[in-house]
């Protein structure tokens, strides 16, 4: 279970460290007094932090990869291109993220932490509650849901290193990159299209706060490893981790945004899924959100009245 008092063996790379979850990987590693190796592709991006050290170039470059996870104890990797085309998301997602992987384990890295999603999960309206065993999307599923989906299996195919698979919902969380405290929500105040959804849906979701505690706390170690993926990640295997925060509807944050941007949402009928993403595997090893709904949305209406 959690140990907070313990001290990875080297430094931790973060990519994506500018990103909306990558930052705030390296924010909660430097509160645990960790130093980082902050991967971005810009130069003056990273994080200004304490202990954390600004790495540039593409992850997915072999020579990067080699040298950014030398003598590192663990990689945090959060970069897929989201909205880009298939074969952009293919080319970084499906096929880069596994340079870095076998970078890892060839520098005898101890713990592979990639932020996936909970999208990989077949969430039609009969799919019921979801756990890590539950059934992913079919090729049919859409660019983002397959690629991540198809990454994932590409990561459990580099054996022998210890591999833990995080799947979040929507990742709620101030950022002017933030799909749902940003994006989202510019479409809804522009366009009618972008404000339809099925009020009684289910609207799975977690704060960006208590996802990157996670990531932290998986990859410094203060999880123990064990062989049991109920009790810890798995030592030199792939487990995933749901990542969800508590029940929440489309109504829920439709309305939150809606009444912040001056719009009405527009409420559509017919089946929705309606079960819950189970995070009780992630609960048994120690993870307990500290985000409540209420004060997630309320960032967002802050965020966008401000």
């Amino acid at each position: 279970m959690t140990d907070p008092h313990t001290s990875p063996s080297g430094p931790i790379v973060v990519t994506g460290a500018n990103g909306l979850v990558g930052s705030r990987v390296c924010a909660a590693l430097a509160e645990r007094g960790v130093t980082v190796r902050a991967v971005v592709r810009r130069s003056g991006t990273a994080p200004s932090l304490p202990g954390v050290l600004e790495w540039v170039g593409d992850f997915h470059d072999p020579g990067v990869a080699a040298a950014v996870t030398d003598g590192a104890s663990a990689v945090v990797t959060t970069v897929h291109p989201m909205g880009s085309d298939l074969e952009t998301q293919r080319a970084i997602g499906v096929e880069g993220t596994p340079v870095l992987a076998r970078a890892a384990k060839d520098s005898g890295v101890e713990r592979f932490v990639h932020v996936s999603t909970a999208a990989v999960y077949d969430r039609a309206p009969e799919a019921g509650d979801i756990n890590e065993s539950s059934p992913l999307v079919g090729d049919d599923g859409g660019d983002y849901p397959v690629t991540k989906r198809d990454t994932d299996a590409a990561l459990a195919d580099v054996t022998g290193l210890t591999t833990v698979l995080l799947r979040p919902p929507a990742i709620l969380g101030a950022s002017s990159s933030s799909v749902w405290n940003t994006l989202r929500p510019k479409a809804m105040r522009e366009r009618e299209e972008a404000r339809h959804a099925r009020p009684d849906a289910t609207f799975p979701w977690v704060h960006v706060d208590d996802l990157a505690a996670l990531a932290a706390d998986v990859a410094s170690g203060a999880i123990a490893a064990s062989g049991d993926p109920a009790r810890g990640p798995v030592a030199g295997a792939t487990t995933a981790l749901n990542v969800a925060a508590g029940p929440a509807t489309q109504a829920d944050y439709y309305r939150a945004v809606c009444s912040a941007v001056g719009v009405e949402p527009v409420w559509d009928d017919g089946p929705a899924w309606t079960g819950q993403i189970s995070s009780a595997r992630a609960h048994s090893w120690g993870w307990t959100p500290a985000v409540s709904l209420e004060d997630a949305l309320s960032e967002v209406r802050t965020g966008l009245r401000d």
